[in-house]
């Protein structure tokens, strides 16, 4: 099964990139490859959410509504989309690499018959947006929550 990932260290506890992970209603102020269309839908295991992807910045945003298979606050969170012939699991873990820092960890797992089809045309674009999202994560937790911690 492809997978496709990204990991950054953050200077940052755990809770303070958790907090920042999981209020997808603030991902506008910092997040240009996920986008929540619905903030009343919390995240919560086997409920469903409603967000838009922009794998290069600049490009139109494509919808998907993924289902949550499994949420551990502060450690880790998953969900699942599933379309005829393809689907698609993103896994977000974050682990203690020292005090007060965090190693952040986005993977998309892309499977399905037509994923041979769709993954050589998204392949690059969609590793770049798991990047450009750790690295703008990153960014946003270290400038935006302020010590002590």
């Amino acid at each position: 099964m492809p997978s496709l990932y990204s990991e950054v260290t953050i200077n940052a506890p755990r809770f303070a990139v958790w907090d920042a992970l999981v209020r997808k209603e603030e991902w506008h102020r910092w997040n240009t490859f996920l986008y929540d269309c619905d903030p009343n839908l919390p995240i919560r295991p086997g409920g469903e959410i409603f967000l838009a992807l922009r794998r290069l910045e600049g490009e139109d945003e494509t919808e998907f509504q993924p289902r949550i298979l499994a949420v551990q606050p502060n450690h880790y969170l998953r969900w699942i989309s599933v379309g005829p012939g393809f689907k698609s699991e993103h896994v977000f873990e974050l682990e203690d690499v020292g005090p007060n820092r965090t190693k952040y960890i986005h993977q998309e797992r892309i499977s399905g018959f037509l994923s041979r089809v769709f993954l050589p045309f998204i392949r690059r674009d969609e590793k770049e947006g798991i990047r450009r999202m750790a690295r703008q994560i990153k960014r946003y937790v270290e400038h935006h929550y302020r010590r002590p911690w």
